[in-house]
């Protein structure tokens, strides 16, 4: 059945803790570990040789600088950890040749060039402290100016935060009619039971990099990579007790501004359970609707 593109409805209320399995609950609240400029800081690879679906992917349609091209609408692209994020990032920037600019990639730019405000936000970064957000959204204005974002971009990490969001929004305000000034927000919802299964059971082979989950795609000798026979290892970050504080995380800091996005419109909640191809042809069906000629 083909989905409208309409903007998603209100959501149901959001599934809570309380909904986790008993041993996904148990334990210490959990310190948070994802604070800092980069946001959630463990943003997560998926398996480039993941088996692709029937569904093609469109070929990449290169952005330029000459008059008549297609402007794409900023984009912001959310979802718990594991949600499939990375994957979707990718192919959207195949696609439409647009840059995709996460908050760590922001800082390292600003201290590589000397800017005063990169180097106020590492006086923060070195006393372990949140860099303000003020501070932060300054170094995303002086991104974004910049002029391969002229045609469209993914922002990766920002909005973190109400006053971020509130920020973004008066930001794409000031820089006038034109295309692609309406921000479009694409949001990858799944359970946190199957993304407790995704995480934990991801195992990645150190020697080729290949991605296997014990759940849901084992290696066909389990514990050693199909490709080169190498012990398969675990990240840090895949840890259980690493997953539920991430999940904690997520949930207390997000949800507040995922209902403030909501509320602006253009946004539209995809299940990140869905074939990788089907979820990429419906980010596809909802940027193609709103390019615009720049």
């Amino acid at each position: 059945m083909r989905l409208s593109l309409k903007a998603a409805a209100p959501p149901c209320p959001s599934p809570r803790l309380e909904n986790f399995p008993a041993d996904f609950r148990s334990g210490r609240k959990l310190r948070a570990r994802c604070r800092g400029p980069r946001g959630l800081a463990f943003a997560l690879r998926q398996d480039p040789a993941r088996p692709s679906s029937a569904v093609p992917v469109a070929a990449a349609r290169p952005a330029s600088a000459s008059a008549g091209v297609r402007a794409v609408p900023p984009i912001v692209l959310l979802g718990v950890p594991g949600a499939g994020k990375g994957t979707q990032a990718k192919r959207i920037i195949a696609r439409y040749g647009i840059p995709h600019i996460s908050t760590g990639e922001m800082f390292r730019r600003s201290l590589e060039a000397g800017s005063p405000l990169g180097l106020e936000a590492r006086a923060y970064m070195e006393k372990g402290q949140l860099v303000p957000d003020d501070l932060v959204c300054q170094v995303v204005a002086e991104r974004l100016r910049q002029d391969d974002c002229a045609h469209g971009y993914i922002l990766d990490g920002f909005p973190r935060t109400l006053a971020q969001a509130h920020w973004l929004y008066d930001f794409l305000e000031s820089r006038g009619p034109g295309p692609g000034r309406s921000l479009i927000v694409i949001y990858l919802s799944v359970g946190y039971n199957e993304l407790y299964r995704r995480l934990t059971g991801r195992r990645y082979c150190p020697v080729c990099a290949r991605i296997y989950n014990i759940y849901t795609q084992p290696a066909r000798r389990p514990g050693f990579c199909d490709v080169d026979g190498a012990p398969l290892d675990q990240r840090p970050d895949d840890e259980p007790d690493v997953v539920r504080e991430r999940l904690v995380t997520y949930e207390e800091q997000t949800m507040p501004l995922l209902a403030e996005l909501r509320r602006r419109g253009n946004f539209f909640e995809l299940p990140g359970t869905d074939p990788v191809d089907r979820i990429s042809g419906r980010i596809f069906e909802i940027l193609d609707a709103r390019q615009a000629w720049a």
